[in-house]
């Protein structure tokens, strides 16, 4: 394979794909990623991109960030974060169509700014999906412990890692059906939770008055904490929305991908508005922000508990402590799928050992699954160590990924933009960012506002010299990746017209056609319900 750093792109070098294009000619695009099955259907891609990254900071983290913060701070907080994803996802979405593979925004990275670039956010964020998948194993602690049972914890954790292995190495259909399910119990408790906050802030509650905003004006509130709360809500929301970024990676595995991702980015907006900024805005208006125990991480004061406790569910407890479970499953076959296909990437792009690359009949890069899962199964056990310490801050080494995707994302986006324009390409795009050019660079800084604050608490009441390093000793840690992989590689920064937006390019002559008359208008509104 050429390498476009030291020679002209030659798009001869590469494998071919053949689609049939609308008017019955065949169009060749070269080929280096995108050699995965699409077989993930647009229901399953639809329920993933809505569900697939709800999990604990929603359900369990909302209650410490309304203790810590107040009911202005958690609505406000969780809209203007959520603003930033959704300008972020618009971005992502817009090379995502153009370029459908599993690397996603780590790909971009490499082919629109430097290939030093790409390989050190990889690198990172697939270790930030092996660490979560160990994470979620871990978090089942929280959920055996609500029901006293005497069966023990980590062994639920070996069964679970052994099921989400076995979905995403026997083929991607089993992973995207597995994930279908879960995510749809965890929108539907959340769309009933939404309906039934309603009706207990009306009046429909045990008490049988009427709520309203009086916990608004209660002593010190909406804001408590002042703007060290609010800071430390700021961090919890991006850590709530942590992940919405890794549905692009599903693109190397969906059918007709330039037409269904700008679908699912579009989507994301209602998902942003009804799961997270509604949730808070109920969640505020009907739990008080001194309710006992609300900063403990526990199912029996999640604010979703709480309201259900409050229309008269005898069992809300258990029920939510079920959800979180089959959120915990979820995210975890999530990150797994994430992370493997992310290692497939580093084997195609030429950082990581071609062996990474090898693929079942099915099309399912399995020596990337059984690696990233057996790391996962290592940390998982090495959770134990040290009393959770040194599982405390591992997880907040690599909980910084998030925000510098995020980054990453705006970065390559204005980088992509450039490219089209210098090539004269931007007529092929099948999705159009309408935020460019001020949407990437406001969400660039915003980002790096968080990635600065994220480690409030480690400055108060008192400085905590090993929580600031493990805070923020991801960021020299990417850079010197980015410096060593530059120096060794002697990559150069892309020129805009010297990208390569040929190989694996889905353009509108790829988007498969859709059936005219009723059956295609039905089936267009049963994709939009996930059906």
């Amino acid at each position: 394979m050429a390498d476009p750093e030291k020679a002209p792109y030659d798009a001869s070098a590469f494998d071919s794909r053949y689609n049939q294009s609308p008017n019955g000619l065949h169009n060749e695009h070269p080929v280096a990623a995108d050699k995965l099955r699409r077989s993930l259907s647009p229901r399953q891609v639809q329920m993933i991109a809505i569900g697939g990254t709800i999990g604990t900071g929603l359900f369990l983290g909302t209650g410490k960030s309304l203790a810590t913060g107040g009911p202005a701070s958690l609505l406000i907080c969780y809209t203007i974060v959520g603003g930033i994803v959704f300008v972020t996802m618009l971005s992502l979405g817009e090379m995502a169509a153009f370029v459908p593979v599993a690397g996603s925004f780590c790909t971009f990275a490499g082919r629109y700014v430097d290939d030093a670039f790409g390989f050190a956010l990889t690198w990172n964020y697939w270790f930030n999906d092996v660490v979560s998948t160990a994470a979620d194993l871990v978090a089942l602690q929280l959920v055996m412990d609500y029901w006293h049972t005497t069966f023990p914890w980590y062994g639920l954790g070996i069964i679970i890692w052994a099921l989400i292995v076995a979905a995403n190495i026997i083929n991607v259909r089993a992973y995207g059906e597995v994930e279908y399910w879960l995510c749809l119990l965890k929108v539907v408790t959340i769309i009933v939770f939404i309906i039934l906050s309603i009706v207990v802030n009306a009046g429909g509650n045990t008490a049988h008055e009427y709520i309203g905003g009086r916990n608004w004006h209660l002593p010190d509130a909406p804001f408590v904490g002042g703007i060290g709360g609010f800071a430390s809500v700021f961090v919890t929301a991006s850590f709530a929305y942590g992940g919405t970024e890794s549905i692009a990676i599903t693109a190397g595995e969906t059918k007709d991908p330039a037409r269904q991702l700008p679908r699912v980015v579009k989507n994301v907006f209602w998902r942003i508005l009804l799961f997270y900024v509604l949730s808070a805005l109920m969640i505020g208006l009907n739990v008080a922000y001194n309710y006992p125990g609300l900063k403990t991480k526990s199912a029996v004061t999640s604010p979703f508990t709480i309201a259900f406790q409050m229309a008269g569910s005898t069992v809300a407890g258990s029920f939510v402590n079920a959800v979180i479970l089959t959120s915990v499953i979820s995210a975890g076959n999530h990150a797994l799928f994430a992370g493997s296909r992310l290692l497939y990437t580093l084997g195609v792009n030429g950082h990581a050992p071609k062996v990474f690359t090898h693929l079942t009949r099915y099309q399912v890069p399995w020596v990337a699954v059984l690696t990233t899962s057996i790391l996962s199964g290592l940390l998982f056990g090495a959770s134990f160590i040290g009393a959770g310490q040194l599982w405390t801050w591992l997880q907040n080494i690599v909980g910084v990924s998030n925000q510098l995707s995020w980054i990453c994302i705006g970065i390559a986006s204005l980088r992509f933009r450039a490219g089209l324009k210098a090539q004269g390409k931007e007529h092929l795009l099948p999705f159009v960012n309408w935020t460019y050019p001020w949407g990437p660079i406001i969400a660039i800084v915003l980002n790096s506002f968080i990635v600065l604050v994220q480690g409030w608490s480690c400055f108060s009441p008192t400085f905590s010299a090993v929580d600031f390093v493990s805070f923020y000793i991801e960021l020299p840690i990417f850079v010197v990746m980015i410096v060593g992989w530059k120096l060794v590689k002697r990559t150069k920064f892309k020129r805009a017209r010297e990208m390569d937006l040929v190989t694996d390019v889905y353009t509108a002559e790829d988007i498969e056609l859709e059936k005219k008359g009723w059956q295609g208008w039905g089936k267009r509104v049963g994709t939009w319900f996930c059906f």
